[in-house]
């Protein structure tokens, strides 16, 4: 399994997912499962868990990426810390325990949903919208409800939670910026909780000479998210040059083609 070649195509990847994560303002986490089934497939992993393997080790190497986001975030005052404590407790409940349950899916089961999802994203990105003033924004409690439902849906489909989050707070009267600064608080914690779900939901897999811990394949994990996090501040500064209309239809396309390449992957 640890062929050298395979590094490059993570590092290549890495690379590529991290400079359009930059540049349409989305985690790679969507990117990155339908690439990691795809390598893992042809890298003799069994079939039964190359979804799940996917899964887990997207999630992981959100961890940095996530982490450098947040920093800078909070660096520039577009956190709202109180927020995110209030919404954190549900999402760390929701994704660990939502890692429990991928365990037991069916790989195939589990790629449907995130076909769906990411038909749901595309749909999203293609629809216009505008956000009105909302009279009664959510209370303690139902940011918690909220962030449990976010953290469950990021686990199950190995995401940072931002394309949820982002459109929750605006609708919760927080300008677009607050938003997006929130929402990258929130993707670290869900990136270590989830991640610590499929390394303790996959340990049965754990095979050391293959350099697997869990449902996390170390290798890919750590060229993938170095590579990724070199790039994504280029994709970042090329995004100025786009308008944010084509932007989201970038991501609505994108959404497209790796729902059905995951679903098509998995079903082959």
């Amino acid at each position: 399994m640890n062929e050298p070649i395979f590094i490059f195509y993570y590092i290549v990847a890495g690379l590529g997912v991290g400079f359009l994560a930059g540049l349409v303002g989305i985690g790679g986490g969507g990117m990155a499962v339908p690439i990691f089934a795809f390598l893992f497939s042809i890298q003799a992993v069994a079939d039964a868990e190359v979804v799940h393997l996917a899964l887990g080790t997207s999630m992981a190497s959100m961890i940095i990426t996530t982490l450098g986001s947040m920093r800078a975030h909070y660096k520039k005052k577009n956190v709202d810390s109180t927020m995110a404590i209030k919404m954190l407790g549900g999402i760390l409940v929701g994704t660990f325990c939502a890692t429990f349950v991928a365990s037991y899916l069916q790989g195939v089961y589990l790629a449907g949903f995130f076909s769906v999802f990411m038909l749901y994203v595309a749909y999203k990105m293609f629809r216009s919208t505008e956000h009105e003033y909302n009279p009664n924004p959510h209370g303690v409690i139902g940011n918690i409800t909220t962030g449990s439902v976010i953290g469950s849906i990021s686990a199950l489909v190995s995401i940072s939670g931002a394309g949820l989050i982002i459109p929750y707070l605006i609708k919760q009267n927080y300008e677009v910026k607050r938003a997006i600064g929130t929402s990258a608080a929130i993707g670290f914690p869900i990136a270590l909780s989830g991640s610590l779900g499929y390394m303790i939901n996959g340990w049965e897999n754990t095979n050391w000479d293959n350099l697997v811990l869990g449902y996390i394949y170390l290798p890919a994990m750590i060229s993938f998210s170095i590579s990724s996090f070199l790039t994504t501040s280029l994709g970042v500064r090329c995004a100025d040059l786009f308008p944010s209309k084509i932007l989201k239809k970038i991501v609505g396309i994108l959404c497209v083609l790796l729902s059905f390449k995951m679903l098509l992957q998995v079903l082959n």
